[in-house]
């Protein structure tokens, strides 16, 4: 993929080289002279302009690109420059750093943004992650489509068990997409049995959530949930 980066601090500069060494096509766009560093990321374009100015991403040929990553400090900059990669060059991908949680609820599909990324959450979500089990944990957020990427840990205690895939009777607008299993990944197909101990990690609407809970974990898992909380 060919994918854009506005903001080529730190976070910026991370993200490129990791794209880089998976294959990608990488450019830097930063608007501050001090922070031209291609020295740090060789590999990646680098271009001295305003990512929010609508000459300079046309110059840069943001239209060219798969995604854009709004990735500065600052949030006003950011949604400004996921507004102009969406509406007026129709990038089909933007992904937002969110820097100041009060600013979150903004990063929506009014504002061009398919993901925002806001490292208190995504902080809390690995936490939650690596010690809950017998709970239905939120990791990621798709503003477009609203739909959500969640993980469940089974307990032993599950009501599917030792069954099969095929048996597990999902609602609608939910895909179980991996297993994560010790230190293996797994594509599930349907005559898979499910373990205690696997992370299943699902994509969901959040308004079939509290379903997903309720077959992975039992009918009375809200309940259980709530209580302890």
């Amino acid at each position: 993929m060919r994918i854009a980066i506005a903001g080529a601090g730190n976070v910026g500069r991370s993200i490129a080289q990791e794209l880089i060494d998976n294959g990608h096509q990488v450019m830097l766009i930063e608007r501050q002279p001090r922070m031209l560093r291609p020295d740090r990321v060789p590999a990646a374009e680098w271009v001295l302009a305003d990512a929010c100015e609508l000459a300079s991403l046309e110059e840069a040929n943001v239209a060219g690109c798969d995604v854009v990553v709004a990735a500065t400090g600052d949030d006003k900059v950011n949604l400004v420059v996921s507004l102009l990669a969406k509406t007026e060059f129709a990038v089909p991908r933007v992904v937002a750093r969110v820097n100041r949680a009060e600013n979150e609820w903004l990063f929506t599909e009014q504002w061009g943004v398919d993901v925002a990324v806001s490292k208190p959450r995504v902080m809390a979500a690995l936490v939650e992650e690596a010690v809950t089990v017998g709970d239905l944990v939120r990791l990621m957020t798709f503003r477009q489509g609203e739909a959500n990427l969640v993980e469940i840990t089974l307990p032993p205690t599950a009501p599917y068990v030792g069954q099969p895939i095929h048996a597990v009777p999902l609602p609608r607008d939910a895909a179980l997409v991996a297993i994560l299993r010790g230190k293996r990944v797994l594509v599930p197909s349907p005559d898979d049995p499910i373990e205690a101990g696997d992370e299943l990690i699902f994509v969901c609407t959040a308004e079939v959530e509290d379903d997903v809970r309720a077959v992975i974990l039992g009918t009375d898992s809200i309940e259980r949930t709530r209580g302890a909380s």
